[in-house]
C-alpha cells in the first residue's frame, strides 16, 4: 500500500513578471523515485528549493509527510524540513572544514546528535561512497567528483526521508560523472529514501525511476513509468524535448 509523502496543490510561483510554476498539484509516494524533466526554465529545479525551504510559493499549499510545508510559520518549517535532504550542482562543501567535519556539523546542531555518533556515521558513509581515507582532507584537495561524494555522504547524514538531487553531475568532468551516477543507482536500489531528481542524463533517469514527471512551461504535461515516457510519450512537446536530448 502506497504512502503520500510529498503533495504540491495549486502551487504558483512567481519571479517578477516569470511565472516559472503555473497552479501545479502533483504527489510522490514515500520510498518512490521520481525524476522531472522538461527544458531549462520549466520550473524544475524551483520544486526542489520549495521543499528545501529556499523558495516560497506565491500560491497553493506544499505538504511533506502529512505536515504542512507552506504555508506555516517558521518553526514548523524548520521541523518538516530535517526529514529532507539535498545535493545541489555545485558542491557547497564548507572550504574551512575537514571532509569529515562537512559531514557531522549539520547532524550535531540540526539534529542534536553527540559527536562521536556523527563522526561514526560519517564514517561508515565516506566508506559507502568510497572516500574512507579522506575524513582528513578539505574540499580543495578533492577532484570535483569526490567533492560530489562527500555532498551525497552528507546529505546522507541526516537521515532523510527524502532526497532532493539537482543535476548532481553538471559541474563535473564527463570522466567523473559515471562514477557518481553508479553511487546514486547503489543508494536509489539499497535504501528506502524517497529521491526527487532534476537531470539530463536521461539514461540514469530511465534506470532509476519509478516515475517519470515532464514539465514545460511550470506544469507537468505528461508523466508515467520511464519505459513509456522514453519509448512512447503521448505529448508532442515530450516527444521534441526527448528528440532533442536523446
Amino acid at each position: 500500500m502506497s504512502t503520500e509523502l510529498i503533495r504540491f496543490s495549486e502551487v504558483t510561483k512567481r519571479f517578477g513578471e516569470n511565472t516559472v510554476l503555473d497552479d501545479l498539484s502533483f504527489t510522490v509516494d514515500a520510498g518512490r523515485h521520481v525524476t522531472l524533466i522538461g527544458p531549462s526554465g520549466s520550473g524544475k529545479t524551483t520544486i526542489l528549493r520549495m521543499l528545501m525551504t529556499l523558495e516560497r510559493p506565491d500560491d497553493g499549499t506544499i505538504e511533506v509527510g502529512g505536515q504542512r510545508l507552506f504555508p506555516a510559520d517558521e518553526k514548523r518549517r524548520r521541523e518538516v524540513r530535517k526529514g529532507i535532504g539535498m545535493v545541489f550542482q555545485q558542491f557547497n562543501l564548507f572550504p574551512n572544514m575537514s571532509v569529515l567535519r562537512n559531514i557531522t556539523e549539520a547532524p550535531v546542531r540540526v539534529l542534536g546528535m553527540s559527536r562521536d555518533e556523527a563522526a561514526e556515521r560519517a564514517r561508515r558513509l565516506l566508506d559507502m561512497v568510497g572516500l574512507a581515507d579522506k575524513e582528513d582532507a578539505r574540499p580543495s584537495q578533492l577532484s570535483g567528483g569526490q567533492q560530489q561524494r562527500v555532498a551525497i555522504a552528507r546529505a546522507l547524514a541526516m537521515r532523510p526521508k527524502v532526497l532532493l538531487l539537482d543535476e548532481v553531475t553538471s559541474a563535473l568532468d564527463p570522466e567523473l560523472v559515471a562514477g557518481v551516477l553508479d553511487l546514486l543507482r547503489d543508494i536509489a536500489r539499497s535504501t528506502d529514501i524517497t529521491m526527487l531528481c532534476v537531470t539530463h542524463e536521461m539514461n540514469f533517469a530511465r534506470d532509476i525511476s519509478d516515475e517519470v514527471l515532464m514539465f514545460d512551461s511550470g506544469r507537468v504535461i505528461e508523466s508515467g513509468p520511464p519505459e513509456k515516457i522514453f519509448t512512447a510519450p503521448d505529448h508532442e512537446r515530450t516527444r521534441e524535448f526527448l528528440g532533442a536530448v536523446l
